[in-house]
Protein backbone atom coordinates (compact mmCIF):
# COMPACT_ATOMS: atom_id res chain seq x y z
CA UNK A 1 0.00 0.00 0.00
CA UNK A 2 1.39 3.36 -1.03
CA UNK A 3 1.55 6.14 1.55
CA UNK A 4 -0.68 9.13 0.95
CA UNK A 5 0.69 12.38 -0.31
CA UNK A 6 -0.69 14.11 2.77
CA UNK A 7 0.79 13.60 6.17
CA UNK A 8 -1.31 11.44 8.59
CA UNK A 9 -1.80 11.97 12.32
CA UNK A 10 0.50 9.70 14.33
CA UNK A 11 -0.89 8.63 17.72
CA UNK A 12 0.07 6.09 20.29
CA UNK A 13 -2.45 3.51 21.38
CA UNK A 14 -2.93 5.34 24.63
CA UNK A 15 -3.42 8.65 22.86
CA UNK A 16 -5.93 7.21 20.46
CA UNK A 17 -7.80 5.42 23.24
CA UNK A 18 -7.87 8.62 25.32
CA UNK A 19 -9.19 10.55 22.30
CA UNK A 20 -11.95 7.99 21.76
CA UNK A 21 -12.78 8.17 25.48
CA UNK A 22 -13.12 11.94 25.30
CA UNK A 23 -15.37 11.71 22.31
CA UNK A 24 -17.65 9.18 23.98
CA UNK A 25 -17.72 10.80 27.40
CA UNK A 26 -18.42 14.27 25.97
CA UNK A 27 -21.53 13.00 24.18
CA UNK A 28 -24.53 13.92 26.41
CA UNK A 29 -26.64 11.15 24.94
CA UNK A 30 -24.14 8.51 25.95
CA UNK A 31 -23.83 9.90 29.51
CA UNK A 32 -27.51 9.44 30.43
CA UNK A 33 -28.83 6.38 28.65
CA UNK A 34 -31.14 3.44 29.30
CA UNK A 35 -30.09 0.18 27.58
CA UNK A 36 -32.30 -2.90 27.28
CA UNK A 37 -30.85 -6.37 27.00
CA UNK A 38 -30.33 -9.79 28.51
CA UNK A 39 -27.70 -10.50 31.16
CA UNK A 40 -24.89 -12.94 30.43
CA UNK A 41 -21.43 -13.65 31.91
CA UNK A 42 -22.56 -12.30 35.32
CA UNK A 43 -19.64 -11.96 37.73
CA UNK A 44 -19.53 -10.88 41.40
CA UNK A 45 -15.90 -10.65 42.55
CA UNK A 46 -14.92 -10.15 46.21
CA UNK A 47 -14.56 -6.40 45.62
CA UNK A 48 -18.35 -6.07 45.61
CA UNK A 49 -18.48 -4.66 42.07
CA UNK A 50 -20.66 -6.41 39.49
CA UNK A 51 -19.59 -7.24 35.93
CA UNK A 52 -21.82 -8.62 33.18
CA UNK A 53 -22.56 -8.45 29.48
CA UNK A 54 -25.81 -6.98 28.18
CA UNK A 55 -26.79 -8.45 24.83
CA UNK A 56 -29.56 -8.82 22.34
CA UNK A 57 -29.71 -10.99 19.24
CA UNK A 58 -27.39 -8.72 17.25
CA UNK A 59 -24.89 -7.17 19.66
CA UNK A 60 -23.29 -7.26 23.12
CA UNK A 61 -22.24 -4.51 25.54
CA UNK A 62 -19.89 -4.93 28.50
CA UNK A 63 -21.27 -3.47 31.72
CA UNK A 64 -19.97 -2.86 35.21
CA UNK A 65 -21.62 -1.60 38.39
CA UNK A 66 -19.68 -0.10 41.29
CA UNK A 67 -20.09 -1.62 44.75
CA UNK A 68 -21.95 1.45 46.11
CA UNK A 69 -24.57 1.34 43.35
CA UNK A 70 -24.82 -2.45 43.58
CA UNK A 71 -25.60 -2.21 47.29
CA UNK A 72 -28.60 0.03 46.61
CA UNK A 73 -30.04 -2.20 43.89
CA UNK A 74 -33.14 -4.21 44.77
CA UNK A 75 -32.91 -6.46 41.71
CA UNK A 76 -31.48 -9.96 42.18
CA UNK A 77 -29.47 -10.21 38.96
CA UNK A 78 -29.22 -13.57 37.21
CA UNK A 79 -27.92 -14.75 33.86
CA UNK A 80 -30.64 -14.67 31.22
CA UNK A 81 -32.63 -11.94 33.02
CA UNK A 82 -34.05 -9.22 30.77
CA UNK A 83 -33.35 -5.82 32.33
CA UNK A 84 -33.18 -2.11 31.67
CA UNK A 85 -29.85 -0.63 32.77
CA UNK A 86 -29.23 3.08 33.24
CA UNK A 87 -25.75 4.58 33.16
CA UNK A 88 -23.08 6.24 31.06
CA UNK A 89 -20.64 5.01 28.41
CA UNK A 90 -17.00 4.93 29.49
CA UNK A 91 -13.80 3.48 28.03
CA UNK A 92 -11.65 0.95 29.88
CA UNK A 93 -8.32 2.05 28.46
CA UNK A 94 -6.12 -0.93 29.50
CA UNK A 95 -8.15 -3.20 27.24
CA UNK A 96 -9.32 -0.57 24.77
CA UNK A 97 -12.96 -1.45 25.26
CA UNK A 98 -15.99 0.69 25.90
CA UNK A 99 -18.52 -0.25 28.57
CA UNK A 100 -21.67 0.92 30.31
CA UNK A 101 -21.08 2.13 33.88
CA UNK A 102 -24.44 1.14 35.37
CA UNK A 103 -25.95 3.00 38.35
CA UNK A 104 -29.54 1.74 38.21
CA UNK A 105 -31.14 -1.53 37.13
CA UNK A 106 -34.79 -2.48 36.81
CA UNK A 107 -36.45 -5.50 35.27
CA UNK A 108 -37.51 -4.91 31.70
CA UNK A 109 -40.90 -3.23 31.53
CA UNK A 110 -40.60 -1.33 34.86
CA UNK A 111 -40.18 1.94 32.99
CA UNK A 112 -43.69 1.70 31.58
CA UNK A 113 -45.02 0.56 34.94
CA UNK A 114 -43.42 3.52 36.65
CA UNK A 115 -45.08 5.90 34.21
CA UNK A 116 -48.41 4.24 34.95
CA UNK A 117 -47.61 4.55 38.66
CA UNK A 118 -47.10 8.31 38.28
CA UNK A 119 -50.28 8.68 36.21
CA UNK A 120 -52.44 6.84 38.75
CA UNK A 121 -50.81 8.68 41.64
CA UNK A 122 -51.63 12.05 40.08
CA UNK A 123 -55.21 10.97 39.35
CA UNK A 124 -55.96 9.61 42.81
CA UNK A 125 -54.13 12.43 44.54
CA UNK A 126 -56.29 14.95 42.70
CA UNK A 127 -59.36 13.18 44.11
CA UNK A 128 -58.05 13.66 47.65
CA UNK A 129 -57.49 9.97 48.42
CA UNK A 130 -54.04 10.70 49.85
CA UNK A 131 -54.99 13.71 52.00
CA UNK A 132 -53.57 13.77 55.53
CA UNK A 133 -56.90 15.01 56.93
CA UNK A 134 -58.64 11.76 56.03
CA UNK A 135 -56.08 9.60 57.87
CA UNK A 136 -57.50 8.00 61.01
CA UNK A 137 -55.56 7.29 64.19
CA UNK A 138 -54.45 3.73 64.82
CA UNK A 139 -55.93 2.34 68.08
CA UNK A 140 -53.25 2.07 70.75
CA UNK A 141 -54.66 -1.16 72.25
CA UNK A 142 -56.37 -3.22 69.53
CA UNK A 143 -58.32 -6.28 70.61
CA UNK A 144 -58.70 -7.69 67.09
CA UNK A 145 -56.21 -7.31 64.21
CA UNK A 146 -57.19 -8.22 60.67
CA UNK A 147 -54.45 -9.36 58.25
CA UNK A 148 -54.67 -9.45 54.47
CA UNK A 149 -51.68 -11.18 52.89
CA UNK A 150 -50.55 -14.40 51.25
CA UNK A 151 -51.15 -17.49 53.34
CA UNK A 152 -47.78 -18.98 52.41
CA UNK A 153 -45.39 -16.02 52.53
CA UNK A 154 -42.78 -15.26 55.19
CA UNK A 155 -44.51 -11.92 55.78
CA UNK A 156 -47.44 -13.68 57.50
CA UNK A 157 -45.15 -15.64 59.80
CA UNK A 158 -43.20 -12.51 60.71
CA UNK A 159 -46.37 -10.55 61.50
CA UNK A 160 -47.90 -13.35 63.61
CA UNK A 161 -44.66 -13.77 65.58
CA UNK A 162 -44.45 -10.01 66.17
CA UNK A 163 -48.07 -9.79 67.33
CA UNK A 164 -47.68 -12.78 69.65
CA UNK A 165 -44.47 -11.40 71.10
CA UNK A 166 -45.69 -7.85 71.64
CA UNK A 167 -49.36 -8.38 72.51
CA UNK A 168 -50.37 -12.06 72.98
CA UNK A 169 -53.88 -11.00 74.03
CA UNK A 170 -54.75 -9.72 70.56
CA UNK A 171 -57.06 -11.80 68.35
CA UNK A 172 -55.93 -12.22 64.73
CA UNK A 173 -58.37 -12.54 61.82
CA UNK A 174 -56.55 -13.71 58.69
CA UNK A 175 -57.97 -13.37 55.18
CA UNK A 176 -55.52 -14.85 52.68
CA UNK A 177 -55.18 -13.49 49.19
CA UNK A 178 -52.78 -13.68 46.25
CA UNK A 179 -50.40 -10.73 46.43
CA UNK A 180 -49.13 -10.67 42.86
CA UNK A 181 -50.38 -11.55 39.44
CA UNK A 182 -53.61 -10.74 37.63
CA UNK A 183 -55.76 -12.51 40.24
CA UNK A 184 -54.31 -10.51 43.13
CA UNK A 185 -56.14 -7.13 42.79
CA UNK A 186 -59.74 -8.47 42.91
CA UNK A 187 -58.79 -10.91 45.67
CA UNK A 188 -57.21 -8.14 47.76
CA UNK A 189 -60.31 -5.95 47.31
CA UNK A 190 -62.58 -8.84 48.35
CA UNK A 191 -60.42 -9.54 51.42
CA UNK A 192 -60.57 -5.90 52.57
CA UNK A 193 -64.30 -5.73 52.02
CA UNK A 194 -64.91 -8.99 53.90
CA UNK A 195 -63.07 -7.70 56.99
CA UNK A 196 -65.11 -4.51 56.87
CA UNK A 197 -68.39 -6.45 56.69
CA UNK A 198 -67.63 -9.19 59.27
CA UNK A 199 -70.44 -8.29 61.73
CA UNK A 200 -72.98 -8.60 58.93
CA UNK A 201 -71.84 -12.03 57.71
CA UNK A 202 -70.71 -13.75 60.94
CA UNK A 203 -70.48 -13.40 64.70
CA UNK A 204 -66.80 -12.42 64.57
CA UNK A 205 -65.92 -9.05 66.11
CA UNK A 206 -64.89 -6.26 63.78
CA UNK A 207 -61.11 -5.77 63.56
CA UNK A 208 -59.79 -2.62 65.20
CA UNK A 209 -57.10 -2.32 62.51
CA UNK A 210 -56.20 -4.09 59.25
CA UNK A 211 -52.67 -5.00 58.16
CA UNK A 212 -52.30 -5.10 54.37
CA UNK A 213 -48.87 -6.57 53.71
CA UNK A 214 -46.50 -8.65 51.67
CA UNK A 215 -42.74 -9.14 51.35
CA UNK A 216 -40.42 -7.31 48.99
CA UNK A 217 -40.08 -7.71 45.26
CA UNK A 218 -39.80 -5.86 42.00
CA UNK A 219 -42.24 -3.21 40.86
CA UNK A 220 -43.97 -5.91 38.83
CA UNK A 221 -44.28 -8.13 41.93
CA UNK A 222 -45.77 -5.28 43.94
CA UNK A 223 -47.97 -3.93 41.17
CA UNK A 224 -51.22 -5.34 42.58
CA UNK A 225 -50.93 -2.75 45.38
CA UNK A 226 -50.67 0.02 42.78
CA UNK A 227 -53.86 -0.89 40.95
CA UNK A 228 -56.71 1.60 41.16
CA UNK A 229 -59.23 -0.90 42.52
CA UNK A 230 -57.00 -1.93 45.44
CA UNK A 231 -56.05 1.67 46.27
CA UNK A 232 -59.72 2.68 46.33
CA UNK A 233 -60.59 -0.32 48.53
CA UNK A 234 -57.91 0.78 51.01
CA UNK A 235 -59.22 4.35 50.99
CA UNK A 236 -62.85 3.18 51.37
CA UNK A 237 -62.13 0.89 54.34
CA UNK A 238 -64.14 1.83 57.42
CA UNK A 239 -61.41 0.23 59.53
CA UNK A 240 -57.97 1.92 59.79
CA UNK A 241 -55.44 0.27 57.46
CA UNK A 242 -51.69 -0.09 57.98
CA UNK A 243 -49.94 -0.87 54.71
CA UNK A 244 -46.65 -2.76 54.98
CA UNK A 245 -45.78 -3.76 51.44
CA UNK A 246 -42.23 -4.65 50.41
CA UNK A 247 -39.07 -3.33 51.99
CA UNK A 248 -38.23 0.08 53.39
CA UNK A 249 -37.43 1.59 50.00
CA UNK A 250 -40.60 0.24 48.34
CA UNK A 251 -43.53 2.59 47.93
CA UNK A 252 -46.93 1.68 46.51
CA UNK A 253 -50.05 3.74 45.95
CA UNK A 254 -51.74 1.69 48.69
CA UNK A 255 -49.15 3.16 51.09
CA UNK A 256 -50.39 6.66 50.26
CA UNK A 257 -54.07 5.67 50.64
CA UNK A 258 -53.58 3.78 53.91
CA UNK A 259 -53.99 5.44 57.29
CA UNK A 260 -50.40 4.53 58.12
CA UNK A 261 -47.49 3.30 56.04
CA UNK A 262 -45.04 0.75 57.47
CA UNK A 263 -41.64 0.05 55.88
CA UNK A 264 -42.04 -3.75 56.24
CA UNK A 265 -44.71 -6.28 57.26
CA UNK A 266 -42.97 -6.77 60.61
CA UNK A 267 -43.00 -3.00 61.18
CA UNK A 268 -46.73 -2.99 60.33
CA UNK A 269 -47.37 -5.49 63.13
CA UNK A 270 -45.27 -3.36 65.49
CA UNK A 271 -47.20 -0.20 64.58
CA UNK A 272 -50.49 -2.06 65.14
CA UNK A 273 -49.39 -2.94 68.68
CA UNK A 274 -48.18 0.39 69.96
CA UNK A 275 -49.07 -0.80 73.47
CA UNK A 276 -47.16 -4.01 74.21
CA UNK A 277 -47.73 -6.62 76.89
CA UNK A 278 -44.96 -5.02 78.96
CA UNK A 279 -46.68 -1.66 78.57
CA UNK A 280 -49.94 -3.23 79.78
CA UNK A 281 -48.15 -4.77 82.77
CA UNK A 282 -46.63 -1.37 83.62
CA UNK A 283 -50.03 0.26 83.12
CA UNK A 284 -51.74 -2.30 85.36
CA UNK A 285 -49.03 -1.84 87.99
CA UNK A 286 -49.54 1.91 87.81
CA UNK A 287 -53.32 1.52 88.01
CA UNK A 288 -52.96 -0.92 90.93
CA UNK A 289 -50.73 1.52 92.80
CA UNK A 290 -53.06 4.43 92.11
CA UNK A 291 -56.07 2.30 93.09
CA UNK A 292 -54.43 1.25 96.37
CA UNK A 293 -53.48 4.85 97.09
CA UNK A 294 -57.00 6.02 96.26
CA UNK A 295 -58.53 3.32 98.47
CA UNK A 296 -56.26 4.29 101.36
CA UNK A 297 -57.10 7.97 100.88
CA UNK A 298 -60.81 7.21 100.57
CA UNK A 299 -60.70 4.93 103.61
CA UNK A 300 -58.94 7.59 105.67
CA UNK A 301 -61.42 10.19 104.48
CA UNK A 302 -64.40 7.96 105.31
CA UNK A 303 -62.93 7.12 108.71
CA UNK A 304 -62.57 10.80 109.47
CA UNK A 305 -66.12 11.38 108.24
CA UNK A 306 -67.48 8.52 110.34
CA UNK A 307 -65.51 9.75 113.37
CA UNK A 308 -67.02 13.21 112.90
CA UNK A 309 -70.50 11.69 112.60
CA UNK A 310 -69.95 9.60 115.72
CA UNK A 311 -68.79 12.70 117.57
CA UNK A 312 -71.87 14.58 116.45
CA UNK A 313 -74.10 11.64 117.34
CA UNK A 314 -72.50 11.37 120.74
CA UNK A 315 -73.11 15.05 121.30
CA UNK A 316 -76.82 14.74 120.57
CA UNK A 317 -77.31 11.13 121.68
CA UNK A 318 -79.61 10.17 124.63
CA UNK A 319 -76.63 8.52 126.28
CA UNK A 320 -74.73 11.80 126.32
CA UNK A 321 -77.87 13.57 127.62
CA UNK A 322 -78.18 10.99 130.37
CA UNK A 323 -74.48 11.30 131.17
CA UNK A 324 -74.87 15.07 131.29
CA UNK A 325 -77.93 14.73 133.54
CA UNK A 326 -76.04 12.30 135.74
CA UNK A 327 -73.20 14.76 136.03
CA UNK A 328 -75.62 17.59 136.77
CA UNK A 329 -77.35 15.41 139.35
CA UNK A 330 -74.00 14.66 140.96
CA UNK A 331 -73.28 18.38 141.01
CA UNK A 332 -76.69 19.08 142.60
CA UNK A 333 -76.10 16.34 145.16
CA UNK A 334 -72.66 17.66 145.92
CA UNK A 335 -74.03 21.14 146.33
CA UNK A 336 -76.99 19.83 148.42
CA UNK A 337 -74.70 17.86 150.68
CA UNK A 338 -72.39 20.83 150.94
CA UNK A 339 -75.32 23.12 151.78
CA UNK A 340 -76.65 20.55 154.21
CA UNK A 341 -73.26 20.22 155.89
CA UNK A 342 -73.01 23.97 156.05
CA UNK A 343 -76.55 24.23 157.50
CA UNK A 344 -75.85 21.51 160.02
CA UNK A 345 -72.63 23.23 160.96
CA UNK A 346 -74.48 26.48 161.45
CA UNK A 347 -77.24 24.78 163.45
CA UNK A 348 -74.63 22.88 165.42
CA UNK A 349 -72.84 26.09 166.22
CA UNK A 350 -76.16 27.66 167.19
CA UNK A 351 -77.15 24.73 169.35
CA UNK A 352 -73.73 24.71 170.92
CA UNK A 353 -74.11 28.40 171.67
CA UNK A 354 -77.55 27.89 173.19
CA UNK A 355 -76.25 24.86 175.04
CA UNK A 356 -73.41 26.86 176.46
CA UNK A 357 -75.77 29.63 177.45
CA UNK A 358 -78.21 27.18 178.95
CA UNK A 359 -75.40 25.38 180.70
CA UNK A 360 -74.10 28.64 182.08
CA UNK A 361 -77.58 29.25 183.51
CA UNK A 362 -78.09 25.66 184.65
CA UNK A 363 -77.37 24.59 188.21
CA UNK A 364 -74.28 22.77 187.01
CA UNK A 365 -73.05 25.89 185.32
CA UNK A 366 -73.70 27.86 188.43
CA UNK A 367 -71.91 25.24 190.45
CA UNK A 368 -68.88 25.64 188.22
CA UNK A 369 -68.78 29.27 189.18
CA UNK A 370 -68.41 28.33 192.89
CA UNK A 371 -71.97 28.02 193.96
CA UNK A 372 -73.38 24.97 195.76
CA UNK A 373 -76.84 23.41 196.26
CA UNK A 374 -77.80 22.46 199.79
CA UNK A 375 -80.64 20.06 200.44
CA UNK A 376 -81.95 18.60 203.63
CA UNK A 377 -81.56 14.92 203.83
CA UNK A 378 -84.64 14.38 205.76
CA UNK A 379 -87.01 15.77 203.20
CA UNK A 380 -84.81 16.65 200.17
CA UNK A 381 -85.84 20.29 200.36
CA UNK A 382 -83.49 22.83 198.97
CA UNK A 383 -82.05 25.11 201.60
CA UNK A 384 -82.15 28.56 200.14
CA UNK A 385 -82.30 30.43 203.46
CA UNK A 386 -80.48 30.15 206.69
CA UNK A 387 -83.70 29.52 208.54
CA UNK A 388 -84.24 26.44 206.54
CA UNK A 389 -80.90 24.88 207.48
CA UNK A 390 -81.26 22.11 210.10
CA UNK A 391 -80.13 18.64 210.76
CA UNK A 392 -78.20 16.68 208.25
CA UNK A 393 -77.87 18.23 204.84
CA UNK A 394 -76.22 17.38 201.52
CA UNK A 395 -74.07 19.88 199.68
CA UNK A 396 -73.65 19.47 195.95
CA UNK A 397 -70.75 21.19 194.23
CA UNK A 398 -69.43 20.99 190.66
CA UNK A 399 -67.48 17.80 191.11
CA UNK A 400 -69.56 15.93 193.67
CA UNK A 401 -71.46 15.97 196.96
CA UNK A 402 -70.64 15.91 200.63
CA UNK A 403 -72.77 15.94 203.77
CA UNK A 404 -72.95 18.45 206.60
CA UNK A 405 -74.72 18.59 209.92
CA UNK A 406 -76.12 21.84 211.22
CA UNK A 407 -76.90 22.79 214.82
CA UNK A 408 -80.11 24.71 214.68
CA UNK A 409 -79.63 26.46 218.02
CA UNK A 410 -76.23 27.78 217.31
CA UNK A 411 -76.61 27.80 213.57
CA UNK A 412 -73.24 26.12 213.22
CA UNK A 413 -72.71 23.46 210.61
CA UNK A 414 -69.98 20.84 210.24
CA UNK A 415 -69.22 18.36 207.62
Amino acid sequence: MQPTLFSSIHLTVSQLTFHIRKQLENDPTLQDVWVEGEISNLSRPASGHIYFTLKDKNAALKCMMWKQDAGRSRVNLQDGMAIEAHGRITVYEPQGTYQLAVNLIQPKGEGALYQEFLRLKALLEAEGLFEIDRKRPIPAQPRVVGIVTSGTGAALRDMINTLRRRLPLVQVLLVTSPVQGVEAPPALVKALQSLNSLPMISDHPTPDVILLARGGGSIEDLWAFNTEQVVRAVADSKIPVICGVGHETDFTLSDFAADLRAPTPTAAAELATQTTLDDLRDLLTSYSSRLASSILDLTAEQKAFIFALRSRLKYVSPERRIQSEYQQLDEFLRRAFSAMDHRIQLQSNYVNGISRRLFSLSPEGILLRGYAIVTRIEDGAVVSKVAQARGEMKVRVSDGEFGIKCDVSSKNCES
